[in-house]
């Protein structure tokens, strides 16, 4: 992964695109998040398929509806963790390191207090939540099995994502890829035992993504408090875990950074709950290939993980030091290589889209292939505007300007995807509409986060959350 992500910043590099320097940093802090983020969707799309086959494909559509209530997991997570790799980054690249554990244990704290009372309310009322979105009942039922016990992972989770961004605003991608890739195969593993050994079916699904995220969190613990863990480098730098959780000023600026992290997270899972119900109309096979692609989508989506990692850590360490110009330069640079990244996805994907669709369906003649592939070819032109949105993101979270990529989001979902999808569902345009809404979901938010990047703003905004000790290059 890494020769082909670095091959690709190169060629761009002998075009005078991006400069070679600049390029090998962004692909040594990218590529193992890529990695990590394809061995995450692969265990999510590996679990679609595990139990489309030992269930049927009504489990195909039952764990999809289920899926925005999980996904609210990332949310909260990601919502505090975008304050926390601002925080660190620009503190890692100031080396005030006496500051690094009272961002951690601050975001740690955040996440429980947020995330513990969502747990309760998923595990007790399941069967209500996946029936805002569906009344078939078969799914229903399918779904509210899944989501009352993959609920449980829902703090686990939250941690992950603390642990992920901290080692990667120290300028380290490849622990969190070392730990979290072998979460995802542990919790493959785990769901294959509860799927077709303990007969657990959809539950066991959940119940192996809760276990594999329980073991991530206990590893990045590990390793935050005692500086080792095995198959990772030991760290410069520990983390005392009786040390002060409760920071004032830290706390503030992990809630003012990460809210409209947390709400531009918010606007899709909310999104997906109608835009789910909508497809929904469609029939149970178009949903199920809706599902499908969904799966696929991520797995073509994961270069947006690395490079907005990337784009966050190097702009923040640059903003750390006051290089604003050359922060700038990094923001601008990672937005062309993962463009060019995407492109090179998106082919391949579209070149083998039925083969890849066939492997969740365990029936030659389903209608549900066509239909996937389909919308899988629609994906692929769809997916190249996500090289834009998310390392221009990563840029304004490494700054603490994480207002506008909320606002792109937002008119993406609910003023083009779930509009289009709807006239879809109810006009003669049916999945043209699906078509449309892939499309409009990665356009909108793309032309407002790349349009805020290039004010500049976000240079001001970075200064009131840098270290004192920073100054600026102009």
């Amino acid at each position: 992964m890494r020769l082909v992500i670095l091959w690709i910043g190169l060629g761009l590099a002998r075009l005078g695109l991006i400069d070679r320097e600049r390029a090998v940093r962004t692909a040594d802090l990218a590529w193992p998040r890529i990695v990590t983020g394809l061995a995450r969707m692969s265990k999510s799309a590996v679990d679609v398929a595990m139990v489309g086959i030992a269930v049927g494909e009504a489990a195909i559509a039952g764990v999809g509806f289920a899926t925005p209530f999980w996904g609210l997991a990332f949310t909260i997570g990601g919502g505090v963790a975008g304050g926390t790799i601002a925080l660190v980054s620009q503190r890692y690249g100031a080396e005030q390191f006496d500051e690094l554990g009272l961002a951690i244990r601050s975001s740690v704290l955040l996440v429980l207090v947020i995330s513990l009372p969502v747990t309760a309310f998923f595990a007790t009322f399941s069967t209500e939540l996946v029936s805002v979105i569906t009344t078939k009942p078969e799914p229903l039922a399918l779904g509210a099995s899944y989501l009352a016990v993959v609920a449980f992972g829902v703090p686990f989770a939250g941690l992950n994502l603390i642990g992920s961004r901290t080692f990667v605003g120290m300028d380290d991608a490849w622990t969190p890829m070392v730990i979290r890739a072998g979460g995802a195969i542990s919790n493959i593993a785990f769901s294959a035992i509860f799927i077709f050994v303990a007969d657990l079916g959809v539950a066991g699904a959940a119940l192996g993504t809760v276990l594999a995220n329980v073991v991530v969190s206990g590893a990045f613990a590990t390793l935050l408090v005692r500086g080792s863990f095995p198959g990772v480098p030991d760290m410069v730098v520990t983390i005392d875990p009786f040390g002060s959780y409760v920071d004032a000023e830290i706390i503030r600026s992990l809630v003012t950074i990460g809210t409209p992290v947390f709400f531009r997270n918010l606007v899709w899972t909310v999104a997906e709950i109608p835009l789910l119900s909508i497809v929904d109309m469609f029939g149970t096979d178009t949903s199920s290939a809706y599902v499908i692609t969904r799966r696929i989508w991520g797995l073509m989506n994961t270069p947006g993980w690395g490079f907005s990692l990337a784009a966050s850590s190097l702009v923040g360490q640059a903003l750390g030091t006051g290089a604003e110009d050359t922060a700038e330069q990094y923001g601008r640079e990672i937005v062309r290589y993962s463009v060019a990244v995407y492109a090179v996805s998106a082919a391949i994907v579209f070149i083998f889209a039925e083969p890849i669709v066939r492997a969740f369906v365990d029936e030659a003649g389903s209608p549900v292939i066509p239909i996937a592939v389909s919308l899988v070819y629609a994906a692929c032109v769809a997916i190249l505007l996500r090289g834009i949105v998310g390392s221009a993101e990563g840029a304004l979270n490494a700054a603490g300007d994480t207002r506008w990529p909320f606002y792109g989001q937002f008119l993406g979902m609910f003023g083009g995807a779930i509009p289009l999808a709807y006239l879809g569902a109810t006009t003669r345009l049916g999945l043209y509409g699906l078509f449309l809404a892939f499309v409009a979901e990665t356009a909108i938010p793309a032309a407002v986060t790349y349009y805020r990047f290039t004010t500049g703003r976000w240079r001001a905004i970075s200064r009131t959350y840098r270290p004192a000790t920073a100054a600026t290059d102009d």
